[in-house]
């Protein structure tokens, strides 16, 4: 099997994406979010997913005034972001791993949407002002290094003044005994505190294991150190999470 292949989520893999087609189509589903140290929570559900701009979190509605020019939607998911900017006029290309929800994508009428794993990132997919990463997807970068890596990649198909809007969650705000027990086994490892590694279920599918990281503002602006972005903003939203105005230097 090709690094490629690997990549790619087969019909029982796209947990994701069955649970977003049967919301869609039917109205009733939840997935779940499973760690690797067995601790198991509901996702953020489906009126996360496909809320409308009037019922989001204030800070979201904030960040899409940042959004301009033509825009890359890492991680997509039922396109709610994506489309939004699309009724505002901007050309708008929605990116995930999962098939269905890129079919979801095209049946709520997002014009340009592709499966393509943000490990494949390239410039087939053209050029862009703007490059969202909300709904925590920072995350997608998976570590400190693959956020270097990648980051890079982005620099590569954005214009000289672009931007990215990207959500991350403060892991170390918490006082969950089973938070605080997985950040110290992570650090013993030599892993971030906010690596974490999971997967989705929903019903009987399952996604493989993947890394998702979260990170504190300051590791936020470590990570970004020499490559050639800078915080230029961070909007508070409730709980933990924030959203940061990423801009190229």
């Amino acid at each position: 099997m090709s690094d490629t292949e690997k990549l790619m989520l087969n019909d029982r893999q796209d947990a994701l994406g069955h649970f977003f087609y049967d919301y869609f189509t039917k109205k009733t589903g939840q997935d779940i979010i499973e760690r690797n140290d067995g601790y198991i929570d509901t996702d953020m559900g489906a009126t996360f997913y496909f809320g409308e701009y009037k019922n989001w979190a204030t800070a979201e509605r904030k960040a899409m005034k940042f959004a301009r020019g033509r825009v890359l939607d890492i991680g997509c998911g039922a396109g709610r972001h994506s489309l939004y900017l699309q009724t505002k006029g901007l050309d708008v290309v929605g990116i995930d791993i999962s098939p269905l929800a890129v079919e979801v994508c095209k049946l709520r009428g997002l014009r340009n949407t592709q499966v393509v794993p943000i490990n494949q990132l390239s410039s087939s997919l053209g050029i862009f002002d703007t490059v969202l990463m909300l709904g925590n997807n920072f995350g997608l970068f998976g570590s400190f290094k693959g956020a270097k890596r990648l980051l890079k990649r982005i620099d590569k198909i954005t214009s000289d003044n672009a931007r990215v809007i990207a959500g991350s969650n403060d892991i170390y705000r918490t006082k969950d005994t089973a938070h605080l027990a997985y950040q110290e086994s992570n650090r013993k490892r030599g892993r971030m505190s906010g690596q974490i590694r999971l997967r989705v279920r929903y019903e009987q599918y399952a996604s493989p294991w993947f890394d998702y990281l979260m990170v504190s503002k300051d590791e936020m602006k470590n990570i970004l150190d020499g490559t050639g972005w800078k915080v230029t903003k961070f909007i508070e939203s409730s709980g933990s999470s924030y959203i940061a105005i990423i801009d190229k230097v």
